[in-house]
């Protein structure tokens, strides 16, 4: 049996109306372009193999940068079950990580507790506190202070009485 070939651009579009495919299933799909169902299978298997090897210009999803995740919460927010699965298929993510992205840029404003973050905190309450006592042994410095002063005092206005 001859192997049959397909042009570059038909594999394309192939592949993109695989992705995009919305409530259809992938057999739905190689009936409507004529094609076996394994063909379009191998097909999209390569192409993911293709997206996990960093292509030029299209990085794996888990190193995108900031901006691209905002870019890619802002083009998904309004998708709803089949569109946003499709989507996802297009872009080589999972629903789960923009999920941990949307938690991430919500939570940008609240301090990650870190090891870190951890010491700080516990050095700055031990500084809080050493303070505290420095501040309560000045007084009680001071208050020695102005006592043997004034007991001074008080020894030398007796010894003037007694002479």
């Amino acid at each position: 049996m001859k192997r049959k070939t397909y042009p570059a651009e038909f594999k394309e579009q192939a592949l993109s109306k695989a992705r995009q495919r919305g409530a259809k299933t992938l057999p739905d799909i190689a009936d409507e372009l004529n094609l076996s169902l394994g063909t379009l299978k191998n097909w999209l298997k390569e192409s993911g193999k293709a997206r996990s090897l960093n292509l030029p210009g299209e990085k794996p999803a888990p190193t995108w940068g900031a901006a691209q995740r905002l870019a890619a919460l802002n083009e998904s927010h309004s998708l709803k079950d089949q569109a946003l699965h499709a989507w996802c298929r297009e872009k080589g993510l999972f629903e789960h990580q923009l999920r941990q992205w949307q938690r991430e840029f919500c939570n940008a404003d609240e301090p990650a507790a870190t090891p870190v973050d951890a010491a700080l905190r516990q050095a700055k309450q031990k500084n809080e506190q050493l303070e505290r006592e420095l501040r309560r042994k000045d007084k009680a410095l001071a208050e020695a202070a102005a006592l043997l002063v004034l007991q001074k005092k008080f020894q030398a206005l007796w010894e003037d009485e007694e002479k």
